[in-house]
């Protein structure tokens, strides 16, 4: 008689859970793991760990699933945890499984052991666990599946010492189905809608969770009925509303001041899937005054830490949905359409050049990956996002390393879409790794390299808040294009605007993974 061991429990219950496709970069310990890799799972090769969980971290947010991801003891934890730390911010359901030596060595601190394993991704995880024995590792996967996809969802570890796969057990594999969002307070959607009715100037605010939980729809559906003006959220990391839709009106920028001036001409401000706010330099204004806030979220946490405003918890798909039964169709006048600046001439090649290019030629159902912190204020202007349906992926931690191997993980993800990475020199360095990867699973992802020579993110914000002669800004000198067919690639290089349109239809066309390395002109404008 064949025994059971975990390792087949285990496979049983990924199945199950649909967590057939795993990232990964292998170690000896988790070879127990690994061994006799079955048919019907697909195993994505990273070339380093923290490469490894941004392309499962942008592949969970373009299937809005869960992904399992493998990694190596505490080393290659620690590789990872700069985009463990982007998962949590992301709010992306990663079941992180790491390798740990034998237990029968663990009391003597052996080679490649972690020590307090469970510690050492924490807080950036909702739930850590090494299971106290073997027969413990499929329950405890099953926990961190339903942890790490209830939410608001992110992160989850679970370190498993090498031998217990092959353990024998006899316990059953037990999977339940995804825990479902839930509604908001009934009073308290009658509140926010009186309140919404009172209303002469409303406005809403819309953050990452609201495209994560595929509440667009709705979310254009609730701003046309109550003819209201639509920001977003300073730092949010996916495209919550179509930004050529006429009640759309741009950015918040993550400064107090700044915010309070946008939303100075409102009287009622309604925040859906979004912290209100996310700050990131304070020019001294930290009491400027925001109108009467509501904020409609999943996470406790956001609103506990709200100083200011109403909270209503639920689900953002499920709070708009309240909503939309509970207002009706407004008369007030709706506000004037965002006005966007003309595409420059071309006679430098800049980055509102290069934007403004890619807006004509990308097709509507595009996916962009972004990771050009320096540029983030060019591409609000000159790259409309307009799709309804996870049309853009970025970090929302500000963590470098996003970029290159998030446009993997998308298009692995979601095949049927067009894929562009738009990446900064700089960030680029961060996880280039994935080009490899790319080019082994044969994806037609187009990876864009804005270069302009430097750190320019840091040298324009270390500037505006008083920095003097900062080191260690200057880049220059890289062969992007020679990087990229050195990990089986193509790659093209342009230095001239005349260059660009049939440099990126080529690429665009190319049914092969393509790096486009774009010299740009260095820009002095400030982030925000």
């Amino acid at each position: 008689m064949i025994k059971r061991t975990v390792l087949d429990a285990t496979r049983e219950l990924l199945r199950e859970l649909g967590l057939t496709t795993v990232f990964g970069n292998p170690g000896t310990t988790e070879v127990p793991f690994l061994t006799d890799w079955p048919d019907d799972f697909a195993y994505v090769l990273g070339l380093q760990e923290s490469a490894v969980v941004a392309m499962a971290d942008a592949y969970a947010q373009a299937t809005r699933q869960a992904v399992l991801v493998n990694l190596h003891s505490a080393g290659g934890v620690g590789h990872a945890l700069g985009s463990v730390f982007n998962a949590y911010r992301n709010r992306t359901p990663l079941i992180v499984v790491a390798g740990q030596q034998i237990r029968s060595l663990l009391p003597h601190e052996p080679f490649l052991g972690a020590m307090e394993a469970p510690e050492f991704p924490k807080p950036y995880v909702k739930w850590s666990v090494e299971p106290a024995c073997a027969e413990d590792v499929p329950a405890a996967l099953a926990r961190a599946y339903h942890v790490a996809t209830q939410a608001p969802s992110g992160p989850v570890f679970v370190s498993v010492p090498a031998d217990d796969w092959a353990a024998v057990t006899e316990r059953p594999s037990i999977s339940r189905p995804r825990i479902r969002g839930f509604a908001p307070d009934p009073e308290a959607v009658d509140e926010l809608a009186a309140a919404l009715d009172a209303a002469e100037r409303p406005a809403i605010v819309v953050g990452g969770a609201v495209d994560q939980d595929g509440a667009v729809v709705e979310t254009v559906a609730l701003a046309e009925r109550l003819n209201a003006a639509v920001w977003v959220a300073p730092m949010s990391y996916r495209c919550s509303f179509p930004e050529n839709h006429p009640l759309f009106q741009g950015f918040l920028d993550p400064e107090r001041g700044a915010v309070s001036d946008a939303l100075a001409e409102y009287d009622l401000v309604v925040v859906l899937g979004a912290p209100a706010f996310t700050y990131h330099v304070d020019r001294g204004r930290g009491d400027a005054p925001l109108p009467p806030l509501y904020l409609v979220s999943d996470d406790e946490q956001v609103l506990a830490r709200a100083f200011e405003g109403t909270g209503v918890r639920a689900t953002p798909k499920l709070g708009i949905r309240a909503l939309l039964n509970a207002v009706g169709r407004s008369a007030r006048k709706a506000p004037s359409p965002m006005l966007r600046p003309e595409k420059p001439g071309g006679e430098r090649l800049t980055a509102e050049f290069v934007y403004a290019t890619l807006a004509e030629l990308l097709p509507d159902n595009a996916l962009v990956v972004e990771e050009a912190p320096s540029h983030r204020g060019i591409l609000h202007e000159y790259l409309p996002i307009t799709a309804t349906d996870t049309g853009f992926l970025t970090m929302a931690s500000g963590t470098l390393g996003y970029g290159i191997p998030g446009a993997v993980g998308a298009a692995l993800g979601r095949p049927d879409r067009t894929v562009v990475a738009v990446v900064g020199d700089g960030s680029s360095m961060y996880g280039i790794q994935a080009l490899w990867t790319a080019a082994r699973e044969e994806l037609p992802v187009t990876f864009v390299i804005l270069d302009n020579s430097e750190y320019a993110a840091v040298r324009i914000l270390g500037d505006a808040i008083g920095g003097k002669k900062l080191p260690g800004t200057q880049l220059g000198g890289i062969g992007f294009a020679a990087l990229a067919e050195s990990m089986g690639c193509q790659g093209m290089t342009i230095g001239e605007p005349s260059e660009l349109v049939s440099g990126l239809r080529s690429a665009l066309a190319d049914p092969r993974p393509t790096l486009v390395h774009v010299r740009v002109a260095p820009s002095d404008r400030t982030l925000y």
